[in-house]
């Protein structure tokens, strides 16, 4: 198992200067509720303790899924794999990570525990099996595929059974992000303007009915992802010139740019405590994986890798 060490020397003071915010970046210690910021980074990363985030990297020359503590200081390869592993999404209870892979000759979503062991495929379908998101409950997990022909998004058990499509429409639906609460799913979809390349977005009850348009712009608009009371979902939007992150309330009113900093950035996640979203800056070639506070402040590079980081997710401490 690859670990990756950073001097903490540099990162500390940026965290615990805003600690009150930052304090899951910060990764407190469940059995002494301290802010711990020393000890063996494997075993920091690998604790059922802390909340990390996943991401894909290339830095060892293919895409690989590492683990990261929410302040960059220590990370670990988890897949360890020679083929492309990619698009990585925790589970609710902390205990899994469903991602997809190239491994088997085809894109498919696999699932393994926590620390990267026991790499099992879910699904085995000759199209493209994407941008896994896992049910409130971990009993199921949305995906979107092109099997039908054009990219829908489909729910399965999490053990790959009971395949089911419930976007059924002609148009392009992608990128399913499932509700804390488990009864909705967020989606980017063209399904009201298919002459155009650009997206909106919509949710839609967790069976696939009332779906419902919350943005309606010219611009692109995609990735978005819930707020953990459901009050709101950010995404990103180009409607501003580069690509920003925006939230919009759950009715569709309010939509507001929360971040305009240098770079496009890309594919937001809310973390389920609330006071931190991760994301992708894209900037001069490159790509990062950030948080930042939900008002757009505290913008911090976790990864700094030398070739791209990209698609982050949390995954939680593990439920006690």
């Amino acid at each position: 198992m690859t670990l990756l060490r950073k001097n903490r020397t540099n990162v500390v003071p940026i965290i615990w200067s805003i600690a009150a915010v930052f304090a899951l970046a910060a990764c407190t210690d469940k059995q002494s509720g301290e802010m711990s910021a020393s000890g063996s980074g494997e075993a920091e990363v690998l604790s059922p303790g802390r909340t990390l985030v996943v991401f894909q990297t290339y830095r060892d020359g293919n895409g690989e899924i590492y683990a990261s503590l929410a302040d960059g200081y220590a990370m670990v390869n988890l897949t360890n794999h020679d083929s492309l592993d990619y698009h990585p999404v925790g589970s609710n209870d902390g205990t899994k990570v469903a991602f997809v892979s190239g491994r088997d000759g085809d894109h498919e979503i696999y699932i393994m525990n926590r620390d990267g062991s026991d790499q099992r495929r879910l699904t085995s379908n000759p199209a493209m099996d994407i941008d896994p998101s896992f049910s409130a409950d971990d009993r199921h997990i949305a995906f979107d595929s092109d099997r039908s022909g054009n990219v829908e998004i489909y729910t399965m058990g999490v053990d790959g059974s009971e395949v089911a499509n419930i976007s059924n429409n002609p148009a392009t639906d992608s990128h399913p992000f499932w509700s804390p609460g488990g009864d909705r799913i967020a989606f980017y979809s063209n399904r009201d303007r298919s002459e155009s390349d650009s997206m909106d977005i919509y949710i839609m009850n967790a069976n696939g009915s009332n779906v419902i348009r919350l943005t309606d712009d010219e611009a692109d608009d995609r990735y978005p992802s819930w707020s953990p009371d459901e009050s709101m979902l950010v995404f990103t939007s180009d409607r501003g010139g580069e690509t920003d992150l925006y939230t919009v309330n759950v009715d569709g009113t309010g939509v507001t740019r929360i971040l305009a900093s240098a770079g496009d950035d890309l594919a937001p996640a809310w973390s389920p405590q609330e006071s931190l979203i991760t994301y992708v800056k894209r900037l001069d070639g490159d790509m990062d994986v950030y948080i930042v506070r939900p008002d757009g402040t505290g913008e911090l590079n976790i990864s700094n890798g030398p070739t791209s980081d990209s698609n982050p997710r949390w995954l939680p401490a593990v439920q006690q």
